[in-house]
């Protein structure tokens, strides 16, 4: 078994073609450049140290050891052992609101990128548990299914922003509604937790009467408020201008954070409120409501000990560089008598 661990470092090779092709036309110009000042025998009878071989051998090192020195980076690793482990945890879905009142900064970045942030410390501190994420705004979207692959987690996560769902406004309870019919089932023995991060503002009024659903499926309910309470304008960038979300009456539109609505939410989703303002405080709270969490089996995986081979490719790439620096392109006096390369002749 092996992997690579950093495969972004192979796009490094496509300097072995360049350097191949520059070498190719040196020699060329070369010879061109020769024929002008007169016949190449001629040439040769003026320079008869010079070996037409060892060039060539000195280019062919100094590329061997580009290669190995981009494989050495890559890091390619082995697995000497694997091992059965059994795996544990809970199952937690982050509902993350992406209406446009999370791009405010009177928290920075902004609302949406302080979530994310959260989210994905929390991702980094995780071990076992499985994760799924749900966008909502005006109406609520499965971004991803449960997993436990948190490198996948972390890319979707990224790619949330207001243009994934077209109705805006804000409704928490699709949210909640979401998560307990697609996400979690009433007869599953795993703990299921739904994280809310939002700004609190909720168009639709339901979310306090939707936060009773999670009794039903057994899902603890975790808010965790981000913006204000003085809050701050919507600010978008169209075509590279700076502009701010406008109403009817073309005022600028202040949002502020609603902290009593997700409290409510909380306290009958059986979970907890956590001001989000300040990442690790945050984060140390979600994560303190996840160890309290009992811990369910998922099942077993197979779990290989990788040991980094970059120190072979990096040893032998030194090796053939310091070869190319200790050989001279003047021909090897025994290697002459040999006549290996027929050199001789070429100096006739």
């Amino acid at each position: 078994m092996y992997e690579l661990e950093k495969k972004l470092y192979f796009y490094a090779l496509v300097l072995v073609p360049v350097f191949l092709g520059l070498w190719v036309y040196n020699r060329y110009w070369r010879q061109r450049k020769q024929q002008e000042f007169g016949l190449p025998d001629k040439i040769s009878y003026l320079s008869p140290e010079r070996s037409t071989f060892k060039p060539a051998l000195k280019f062919g090192l100094s590329l061997f050891g580009i290669v190995l020195l981009i494989i050495a980076l890559v890091n390619p690793k082995i697995g000497t052992t694997t091992e059965k482990v059994k795996t544990r945890g809970v199952d937690l879905v982050f509902a993350i609101d992406v209406s446009k009142s999370m791009l405010a900064n009177d928290v920075a970045p902004n609302r949406l990128e302080k979530s994310k942030q959260i989210v994905s410390q929390l991702i980094n501190r995780l071990s076992g548990d499985r994760i799924g994420l749900i966008a909502y705004s005006g109406s609520a979207f499965p971004v991803l299914p449960m997993t436990s692959d948190y490198g996948v987690a972390k890319m979707f996560l990224q790619s949330m922003s207001p243009e994934m769902i077209s109705a805006q406004g804000t409704s928490i309870d699709l949210a909640i509604q979401l998560a307990a019919t697609r996400y979690f089932n009433e007869k599953d023995k795993t703990n299921k937790i739904l994280v809310i991060l939002s700004d609190g503002e909720d168009h639709s009024n339901n979310a306090v009467a939707a936060a009773e659903i999670a009794k039903d499926v057994k899902m603890r309910i975790v808010t965790v408020g981000i913006g204000t309470e003085q809050g701050g304008p919507i600010k978008l960038i169209e075509n590279g201008n700076v502009q701010y979300l406008r109403d009817s009456n073309n005022e600028v539109v202040h949002t502020k954070r609603n902290s009593k609505i997700l409290e409510e939410v909380a306290q009958i989703g059986n979970g907890g409120y956590v001001d989000g303002n300040t990442t690790k405080t945050a984060v140390d709270f979600v994560k303190k409501q996840l160890d309290n969490s009992e811990k369910t089996e998922f099942g077993e995986s197979l779990l290989a000990d990788y040991q980094s081979q970059f120190q072979w490719f990096l040893g032998f790439a030194f090796v053939a560089l310091f070869l190319d620096l200790l050989i001279r392109e003047r021909r090897t006096a025994w290697l002459r008598k040999l006549n290996l390369f027929n050199e001789k002749n070429e100096t006739k």
